[in-house]
């Protein structure tokens, strides 16, 4: 079995891989750097672009940190642990584009150890990436998920990819909203069969991440949009502000843990509003948004 260490490297050149190509997409504005550390022990790297050609703000943080208990988001899911000791290392991103004919886009890929007595008595890992856009398009739509299934490929093929594909529908869902977040994509968490297998398939989705969603920023950077776009768009960033602080898990945790408020909270929006009563006039392509916000096949059903 490969040692933390090793998924740490990973992590680390992961996200400076994915802050080169985003600041070469964006041609303009590049990412500053944040480093900080946690009382409780750890710390990590938090770097925020901002005001770019392409991207209003992108946020992307790697961190490592351990504690000595688990805080109760975690441990009253998983009695068992009470009392180890825990480490847990991501790279977490969320970029918001400025042109609403873009989509915002989330991804994450992390590791947790916990142990007690010297021992490991628990590991897994985690993660996904999911599409949030606002004015959808087939095309970027079908090109998101074949690339999510195309990952999926070695390790369990079509059963993979529907599995954490539906996973991640029930995740990125608004019970309140009775909608889901965006178009999906992949989520998975606690996979702990083989180590080797598993560290495998989590690179895989972190190095797939880029290949899902450059060619998109390609499509969609430049297509002209007006004053009704941009309120649609900040409008409906409310509800990725209403997913992150109501169900987040990732978000309870680290707030819980004593986290970085600063760093958890990178993904919200640098600018949104909120509509008391709002309905977007029946047949505009404003409307067209709610159809694909459910669950559903979109390889089979665009």
């Amino acid at each position: 079995m490969a040692d933390f260490d090793s998924v740490r490297d990973y992590l680390t050149g992961l996200q400076d891989r994915i802050c080169a190509a985003i600041e070469a997409a964006d041609g303009q504005a590049r990412f500053a750097e944040d480093r900080w550390e946690r009382k409780e022990g750890g710390g990590g790297r938090t770097r925020v672009l901002r005001d770019g050609a392409v991207f209003e703000q992108a946020g992307i943080g790697f961190s490592d940190v351990s504690g000595s208990k688990l805080p109760p988001s975690a441990s009253a899911s998983r009695p068992e642990l009470a009392g180890a000791s825990w480490r847990a290392a991501g790279v977490s991103l969320v970029f918001h584009p400025r042109n609403p004919y873009l989509p915002t886009t989330h991804a994450n890929v992390r590791h947790f150890t916990a142990r007690r007595d010297g021992e490991t008595v628990a590991w897994w890992f985690g993660g996904g990436f999911d599409l949030t856009p606002f004015y959808p398009f087939d095309e970027d739509v079908l090109h998101w998920h074949r690339v999510a299934r195309d990952l999926c490929e070695p390790f369990g093929g079509e059963e993979r990819y529907q599995a954490h594909k539906r996973w991640c529908d029930e995740y990125f869902y608004l019970k309140h909203r009775k909608e889901t977040r965006g178009v999906g994509g992949l989520f998975f968490d606690d996979l702990h069969g083989d180590f080797d297998s598993d560290f495998a398939y989590m690179r895989a989705v972190g190095d797939g991440f880029l290949d899902a969603y450059l060619p998109i920023v390609e499509r969609r950077r430049d297509t002209p949009y007006g004053e009704r776009q941009r309120n649609f768009q900040l409008y409906r960033r409310g509800r990725y502000v209403e997913f992150n602080l109501v169900y987040d898990r990732g978000t309870l945790f680290g707030l819980q843990s004593g986290g970085r408020a600063e760093s958890i909270l990178m993904s919200l929006p640098p600018q949104v509003r909120w509509e008391y009563g709002y309905s977007p006039e029946p047949g505009s392509p404003e409307a067209r948004l709610a159809d694909y916000l459910r669950p559903r096949d979109w390889l089979t059903e665009l």
